[in-house]
């Protein structure tokens, strides 16, 4: 079993390593860039691919960084359901082991409903602090 948690958490580690900077957002409609004669050629195009152009405020910064976070953990609680059902599917009738991972089953839906409600939250907050500070 312990083996099986090592593999699980190994897996999980780099599944998130390998998707992570997947979940960059391109900024493609901003004009304003990164001077490529200022910064070296180089870093001004690794900064322009990357949406980085500069021209972002701070709560558009922290929105995609709170969003960033609440997915993550939201691969998290998926991954503890999908650890849950396998447990419920492998305890063979014990009542044990059944209770452990029914108990487990709802602490990961509760958490996946706590972390979608978070990043609906944080959208709606993120959205009306830019249309204030746009103005």
């Amino acid at each position: 079993m312990k083996n099986l948690l090592l593999r699980l958490g190994v897996g999980i580690s780099v599944f998130l390593a390998v998707s992570f900077p997947l979940s960059a957002t391109v900024n493609a409609g901003n004009t304003t860039t990164f001077d490529a004669s200022t910064m070296g050629n180089a870093v001004g195009i690794a900064g322009n691919s990357a949406g980085l152009t500069g021209a972002d405020d701070l709560p558009t910064i922290v929105g995609r960084t709170v969003s960033v976070l609440l997915g993550i953990l939201g691969l998290v609680f998926v991954a503890l359901v999908v650890y849950a059902g396998f447990l419920y599917l492998t305890s063979n009738g014990e009542e044990a082991n059944v209770k452990k991972a029914k108990k487990m089953l709802t602490q990961a839906v509760i958490g996946l409903v706590l972390i979608v409600s978070a990043y609906a939250i944080t959208l709606v907050v993120t959205d009306a602090l830019s249309t204030i500070t746009a103005t």
